[in-house]
């Protein structure tokens, strides 16, 4: 909606307001890295204008439904209480005033209701002069196997002697992280052996999730087995558990003992590939983002089956999940002219699959953990050798790519918080 109703212009002066600055709608910490230098508004847009030259523009109801008073929020969960279509009429604003403490008060009619906006979070929250809301926290980087020696590593000495507290920095964890959702891959070295001792580390980022396997798996070879990892024979490249509707979005796995011949690990990056299969043979690459494959794990005392394409987009055609596991897939369901092109695409992929340049290859150490997006990264190991002695043993869980956001978006805080109380800010 917009007014041609004149604009009012207010320039940044001292007033009658508390020091302290007003709350915001989330628990975060936005400090004031850019202070405001006027405002002004029409019934419907509010326009902030920068010390360093940038002019923000607000929508009158997206302010109002993001105001932070107790009509709006309840404050004790920061949860949204205010249904827009309960107000009188539409919203709108008859006055907009800056404090001295850049606080920026607005009154809304026809509530006539006056609440208060905190100015960091205004700037942190500018839709106006924000390119994508949806990009990544970290830049996704695609990588080939044989640029790099190893996995993204870091040393994890001592570091669960350190007290997990929510919302106090972790430097090592934040590079981990940031690591992990930027190339999809990092790992830890110095970690206890102790088993059992993953689902503590795990917890660092954010609850395991269970499956069919247990909270924890254990990767060795043993009897009756349900998995082909728990084997020794070598493992193609793949995702774990693409069979279910929402298959796990990380993995990791933490190596207690390793004396054995072989069983060397294989990681590559699943979109690298999927890359490469777009750029050589565009016409494979469109029949995997839409034919939907079958997965299936039919085990003895589960039977999980799930239809997809094997390369995911997102909604601005970036990739977002590949699911690639040839053991783990079910017969071709698909329309019948469909099929021979489907099998066709497959080959080219498979093909690429085999090419050195993609794998990461490296040997694990007792102590050493790899976190991985299970849904970007494909591992595989080579086969190893039992019979003359030796263990090889890892154990493993899954989380979600939401914890991981989720944990790193809290470690920013902190740090936005510890930057704010260098700063002198006042609190909300």
């Amino acid at each position: 909606m917009t007014s041609s109703a004149d604009t009012s212009i207010t320039t940044f002066q001292p007033s009658d307001a508390a020091a302290a600055l007003p709350p915001t709608p989330d628990f975060d910490v936005w400090p004031i890295e850019v202070e405001i230098a006027s405002l002004s508004h029409s019934p419907d847009i509010l326009t902030i204008t920068w010390r360093d030259g940038r002019v923000s523009r607000y929508h009158a109801v997206w302010l109002r439904e993001n105001a932070a008073d107790d009509s709006t929020i309840n404050p004790a969960t920061r949860e949204r209480i205010l249904d827009l279509s309960t107000l009188p009429d539409w919203p709108t604003l008859s006055d907009s005033r800056l404090e001295a403490n850049g606080a920026v008060t607005l009154t809304f009619a026809p509530e006539n209701r006056t609440l208060a906006f905190h100015p960091g979070w205004l700037r942190a929250n500018d839709y106006d002069n924000r390119s994508n809301a949806e990009a990544p926290m970290v830049p996704t980087l695609s990588w080939l196997g044989a640029e790099r020696d190893g996995p993204a590593t870091l040393d994890a000495a001592r570091w669960m002697d350190q007290p997990l507290e929510a919302h106090s920095d972790d430097p090592l964890l934040r590079q981990a992280l940031e690591a992990l959702i930027g190339e999809g891959l990092v790992r830890l070295r110095h970690l206890p052996t102790e088993p059992g001792s993953l689902e503590a580390i795990a917890r660092r980022i954010g609850p395991p999730r269970p499956t069919n396997f247990g909270y924890l798996f254990d990767v060795r070879a043993k009897p009756d087995p349900d998995s082909n990892a728990y084997t020794s024979i070598a493992l193609p490249p793949h995702v774990d558990l693409p069979t279910r509707e929402y298959q796990p979005g990380l993995q990791l796995l933490h190596c207690l003992e390793n004396d054995t011949v072989g069983g060397e690990a294989v990681m590559m990056d699943g979109f690298a590939v999927a890359q490469a299969l777009r750029e050589r043979h565009p016409e494979h690459f469109e029949t995997l983002t839409r034919v939907r494959w079958c997965y299936a794990n039919t085990a003895k005392t589960t039977d999980y089956v799930w239809f997809d394409p094997m390369i995911k987009l997102d909604a601005n055609g970036e990739f977002d999940e590949v699911r690639i596991a040839d053991f783990l897939r079910g017969p071709l369901m698909a329309p019948f002219d469909d099929v021979e092109p489907a099998y066709a695409a497959l080959l080219a992929l498979q093909r690429l699959l085999r090419e050195p340049a993609f794998a990461l290859r490296f040997t694990y150490a007792p102590g050493d953990l790899v976190i991985f997006d299970n849904r970007r990264l494909l591992h595989a190991r080579d086969a190893f050798d039992v019979s003359q002695g030796g263990s090889r043993w890892l154990q493993g869980c899954y989380l979600e790519r939401d914890e991981a956001r989720s944990r790193l978006r809290m470690l920013k805080r902190a740090e936005r918080r510890a930057r704010r109380d260098a700063s002198g800010d006042s609190p909300r």
